[in-house]
Parts: C-alpha cells; sequence; structure tokens
C-alpha cells in the first residue's frame, strides 16, 4: 500500500510537455471554452453536444467532466470568461483618463472599447447576444447577474468621471447597458463587422443613445 500511495503522488507530480497535473487541467479548461466558443457560435447551445464540443478541443469525455460539471456550467463559465475580459479593458481605459478629460471624450472611448469586445470577433457576440437568452433558467438568471455587475461599473465611471447624477442612477444605468447591448445586437443582423463605413454606424448610433441617456441623468 506503501508503493501504491507513493505511485499514485508520483503521478500527480508528473510533467507531461513541461506541465504539471495543475497546469494540465488549466489548459484543458481553456480548451474547451475555446471550442464551445466556436461550436456555440457557429451551431448553437442546444445544438451543440459534449462530445462534439470534446472532439473539437481534442480532450476526452472523461477529462471534461474532471473540469466542468456539464455543458450548461461550461457555457456559464465561457460567459464569464467573456464577460470578464469585457470589463478589463473597461476598467484599464477608466483608470488611465486623466482627471480633467472630458467626461464626453471619455464616455465615447469607453463605449467604442464596448462595441469594440464584441464585434472584433463575431464569436463573442453570436454567444453573448445570440445564445443571451432562454438557454437556461439558470444562464438566464446568470446573464441578469453580469448585466448588474455591469451597471455597476457605469455608476462607477459616472463618478469618476464626475457626471452629475440623480435619484435613480441605478435605473437608468441599467437602461444603458441594456440599450447598449440591444442596438448592437440589432446591428449584427445586417452589419458586416469588417467594413469600416458599418462599424461607423454603430458608433454613430452607439453615441447618439448615450446622450439622450446621460443628459436625462439629473431629472431622473
Amino acid at each position: 500500500m506503501v508503493g501504491t500511495a507513493v505511485d499514485d503522488e508520483g503521478a500527480k507530480g508528473r510533467r507531461i510537455r513541461g506541465l504539471d497535473a495543475g497546469e494540465r487541467r488549466t489548459r484543458r479548461r481553456e480548451d474547451l471554452l475555446d471550442a464551445a466558443l466556436d461550436l456555440f457560435s457557429a451551431q448553437g447551445y442546444q445544438d451543440t453536444s459534449i462530445e462534439q464540443i470534446c472532439k473539437h478541443a481534442y480532450v476526452g469525455t472523461k477529462s471534461f467532466y474532471e473540469v466542468f460539471t456539464g455543458k450548461e456550467a461550461l457555457y456559464l463559465a465561457l460567459l464569464d470568461r467573456i464577460v470578464a475580459d469585457v470589463m478589463g479593458r473597461l476598467a484599464s481605459a477608466l483608470d488611465s483618463f486623466d482627471e480633467d478629460r472630458d467626461e464626453r471624450e471619455s464616455a465615447r472611448s469607453l463605449i467604442r472599447l464596448f462595441a469594440d469586445a464584441f464585434v472584433d470577433d463575431v464569436r463573442v457576440a453570436r454567444v453573448t447576444f445570440g445564445e443571451g437568452r432562454a438557454v437556461t433558467p439558470r444562464a438566464e438568471a446568470h446573464r441578469r447577474s453580469n448585466r448588474r455587475m455591469a451597471a455597476s461599473f457605469v455608476e462607477e465611471a459616472w463618478r469618476r468621471l464626475g457626471v452629475a447624477t440623480g435619484p435613480h442612477t441605478r435605473a437608468v444605468a441599467m437602461g444603458l447597458i441594456g440599450g447598449l447591448f440591444d442596438i448592437i445586437a440589432d446591428w449584427l443582423l445586417d452589419a458586416d463587422t469588417a467594413r469600416s463605413a458599418d462599424r461607423g454606424s454603430l458608433q454613430d448610433g452607439l453615441d447618439r443613445f448615450y446622450t439622450v441617456v446621460s443628459s436625462g441623468i439629473i431629472s431622473s
């Protein structure tokens, strides 16, 4: 039994292709998320099986269940990765702004980053917007939670940019996030994400929407 324990410990500590067990698990997780992004965006959540994801990621089914409890858990983790990337970009940009920078200019920059995070990679947009509702009740609750987090960021951005706000700022921030999402989702139905004219049209629409919303914050 002592020999077995040593063998088990040796297997756990063994490095394969320069990676230990924890690093291999992390790599498998990222490979599965990348495969899910490809397949969910191409054929939808409902029409994608765990077996297809595993084959696409070159990961065994057994190894899949060592990382995720099921397809829903994988989908939620993919949403979290997308949100973390988008929020990271926005937070870094906000931190880089000078205190005396014009609020309108700062807002335009943040909105452009927000839009680019989705339209630079159409797979991200398809997963976020095409699969954003009614996948599962848990996924819908997760989506709502992410929107609340985004609204909190908007409130923080307004505070740091010196925007005067009213008593219902939270509701306005939630409406802003929902509106930005819907404008992008609608634009994606007909637009060519590679055409600069189409991208410019999206940015103009987002800018106009933000102007209307922000002009009513104080009176809200």
